[in-house]
């Protein structure tokens, strides 16, 4: 399997349930030097006083969303310092999370891949999980079309909905490189803001 020119970091983002997950294991596994990076696995760092995702008090809830951000990012730079293509599994909803997101990781080559295989395909995944890894969650719908909005045009928006896991991954290493990458108006527009 070749990836020309998959150099960097890929930001995979999609819905809850979109295989964010499954996706960066698969195709980390398919390159030659490659590290998968989870937003979960480091919210999970947080052993005592984590207020998760959509959670109260909210303000605190986003400053440890931007804690992850700010740790993943830092974890990303590493790994690709050390010739490793890092394929980072985070939610990216808004075009202000992103910008701070390649304000952190510059200068260092970013992509971003959002899987989109659909609300009803998200809401299935996710039913069919294991009890304690479903994510509580009803607004699918709204995200996707928030989601759809906010990105378009800015990466590669995949519609993973007719393609098996491995499919996926076997397409994203070999067309990320060309279809993810974001063009010069996508740069950030701002310095990386400070704690909130």
């Amino acid at each position: 399997m070749t990836a020309d020119g998959l150099i960097g970091c890929v930001i995979v983002s999609g819905m809850p349930a979109a295989g964010k997950s499954t996706i960066t294991d698969l195709a980390a596994r398919l390159l030659p030097r490659a590290a998968q990076l989870k937003a979960d696995d480091v919210n999970r760092l947080v052993l005592s006083g984590r207020v998760g995702y959509l959670c109260q008090p909210a303000d605190e809830a986003l400053r440890q969303a931007e804690l992850c951000n700010r740790n993943l990012c830092s974890m990303a730079n590493n790994f690709v310092d050390y010739g490793f293509t890092v394929l980072m599994d985070q939610l990216v909803e808004t075009r202000s999370e992103l910008e701070f997101l390649i304000d952190l990781l510059a200068p260092r080559p970013v992509r971003l891949v959002t899987l989109a295989p659909g609300p009803d395909v998200c809401r299935q995944r996710n039913s069919m999980r294991d009890a304690e890894d479903q994510f509580d969650y009803d607004g699918y719908d709204e995200l996707h079309e928030n989601m759809r909005q906010r990105f378009s045009g800015i990466g590669w928006w995949f519609d993973t909905s007719a393609l098996t896991p491995d499919e996926t991954a076997r397409r994203l290493v070999r067309e990320a490189a060309h279809r993810a990458t974001l063009s010069p108006d996508q740069a950030p527009t701002q310095s990386a803001p400070g704690p909130r």
